[in-house]
C-alpha cells in the first residue's frame, strides 16, 4: 500500500504547484476574492461527501465553532486570498518559489506560542536563509527598478504567515478535542465558503466564463484538485506514511511553479530567482532536519543478550537493532497494592 501513498505524495506536489498558474489566469478575468469563493466553492463539494460518506459529522461537534472560525480565516479565506491577491501582482513561478516559506513561518509561531521548537544552530540557520530567500526576491532595495512588486511579496508573506498560524492554533486548540482530520475539514471549509460568500463582491464574476480554460482551472484545478483532493492526498500520505515524510511535500510546488511558468507560459526567469530558491529549500531542509525525531517504533536501539555455549559458560554481547525492552523499577519494599490477605496467611507471594 506504499505504493499507492508515494504516488500521492507525487500527484499532491504536482496538484500544489499547478495551482499559481490557475491563479494567474483566472486574476485576468476576476477578482482575487472571487477567485477565493470558486475555489472553496468546488472545493468543499468532495471534502462533504466524504465527511458524510464516512459518517464523521457530529452534532456535539458545534460547541466547538469558534475554534472552527478560527481556523477558517487563519488557515483558508485569509490564506487564499492573500496567495490569490500576491499572484494576481507576481509572476507565477515567484510567487510558486514564495510559497516554499510556508514551514519557515510555521517554526517561527510555533517557537513564539507553544515554546516546542528547538532553536539550535541548524534551525536557526534554517530560518535565516529561508528569510535570505524571500529578501533575494523581493530585493527592496532595488523596489523602483525592480520587475518584482512587493506588494505581492508581502501578500504572499501574509499568507504564509497566517497558514503558519493556523498550524500552531490548531495544534494547541484542536488535536484534543479527538475529531476526524476530515470532519475539521469539512467544519473549516464550510465556515470559511459562508464568510467569504458574504464578503465578496459578485459583480464581473460570470467573465470567469467567457475563457473556458481559466474556468476549469478555477473549478478543476484550484477547486476539486486544488483543495478537495489535496486534503485527501495529504491525509492519506500522514496515515501511510507519516507527518515527517508528509511535510517533505513542500519541497515540490515551487520546483512545479518554476518549471511551469518558464517551459509553459514562457515567464522570464533568471539566476537570482534560482538563487532564492535554492535558499529558501535549503532553509527549510535545515528546519526539518534540525528537529529532534521522537523515538518510535521504528527507533533501533543496542539490548544485552546473553548467549550460552555449552561447555565454555556464557558470554554477554550486545545485540544492535532489537526493541529494548520495557523496564519498570519495582520498589522491593513497597507493600502490594489491594485488599490484606487472611489471617491465616500473612505470607506476601
Amino acid at each position: 500500500m506504499k505504493h499507492l501513498a508515494y504516488l500521492a505524495f507525487g500527484l499532491l506536489g504536482l496538484v500544489w504547484g499547478t495551482n499559481f498558474i490557475f491563479m494567474k489566469c483566472a486574476a485576468a478575468l476576476i477578482t482575487p476574492g472571487q477567485i477565493v469563493l470558486l475555489r472553496v466553492l468546488f472545493g468543499f463539494l468532495p471534502i462533504l461527501l466524504l465527511a458524510l460518506s464516512s459518517g464523521s459529522l457530529r452534532w456535539r461537534h458545534l460547541r466547538h465553532g469558534h475554534h472552527f472560525l478560527v481556523m477558517a480565516l487563519l488557515a483558508t479565506a485569509v490564506y487564499y486570498y492573500a496567495f490569490a491577491r500576491g499572484t494576481s501582482l507576481l509572476l507565477s513561478s515567484v510567487a510558486g518559489t514564495l510559497s516554499g516559506a510556508i514551514p519557515l513561518f510555521t517554526f517561527v509561531c510555533s517557537f513564539l506560542f507553544l515554546r516546542q521548537e528547538p532553536l539550535n544552530r541548524r534551525t536557526a540557520g534554517g530560518v535565516f536563509f529561508g528569510f535570505l530567500g524571500v529578501l533575494l526576491i523581493a530585493h527592496p532595495w532595488q523596489a523602483a527598478a525592480s520587475a518584482i512588486d512587493p506588494e505581492g511579496v508581502w501578500y504572499m508573506v501574509a499568507g504564509s504567515l497566517s497558514v503558519g498560524s493556523s498550524f500552531v492554533y490548531a495544534k494547541r486548540f484542536l488535536s484534543k478535542l479527538e475529531i476526524a482530520a476530515v470532519a475539521l475539514s469539512t467544519y473549516q471549509i464550510g465556515i470559511a465558503l459562508a464568510v467569504i460568500a458574504v464578503l465578496t463582491d459578485l459583480q464581473g464574476i460570470t467573465r470567469i466564463a467567457d475563457d473556458w480554460r481559466a474556468f476549469v482551472g478555477v473549478s478543476l484545478g484550484l477547486g476539486l484538485l486544488g483543495t478537495g483532493l489535496a486534503y485527501i492526498l495529504y491525509y492519506l500520505i500522514v496515515q501511510r506514511l507519516g507527518a515527517i515524510a508528509a511535510s517533505a511535500v513542500t519541497y515540490m510546488p515551487p520546483v512545479v511553479a518554476l518549471v511551469i511558468g518558464y517551459f509553459l507560459v514562457d515567464e522570464p526567469l533568471n539566476g537570482v530567482d534560482l538563487l532564492a530558491m535554492a535558499v529558501i529549500l535549503g532553509g527549510v531542509y535545515l528546519l526539518q532536519t534540525g528537529r529532534p525525531q521522537a523515538p518510535g517504533a521504528n527507533s533501533c536501539a543496542t539490548v544485552p543478550a546473553v548467549l550460552r555455549f555449552p561447555g565454555r559458560g556464557s558470554t554477554i554481547m550486545r545485540l544492535p537493532c532489537q526493541k529494548a525492552p520495557h523496564r519498570t523499577t519495582e520498589d522491593p519494599t513497597r507493600r502490594p497494592q489491594g485488599p490484606l490477605p487472611a489471617a491465616s496467611d500473612r505470607r506476601w507471594r
